[in-house]
């Protein structure tokens, strides 16, 4: 019973040091967070086009092999 009763003032106490250590992150500016979105959405993109392009190549070999 007493687990129970700690709870509410234990997660209180979390929330706090949460909000307290979210005060202390360095937030990126706008502009550095769409220029690092843009590098990774450009960076996956052109490693599918390399990995569905292997991928395909493999496939017709495979498919050349068995025939």
């Amino acid at each position: 019973m007493s687990k129970a009763r700690d709870l509410v003032p234990r997660s209180w106490n979390f929330l706090q040091e949460v909000r307290a250590e979210l005060k202390k992150v360095h937030w990126p500016p706008r502009n550095e967070t769409y220029v690092a979105t843009v590098v990774v959405l450009a960076t996956v993109s052109i490693l599918a086009l390399f990995l569905g392009f292997v991928a395909f190549i493999i496939s017709q070999a495979i498919q050349a092999i068995l025939r």
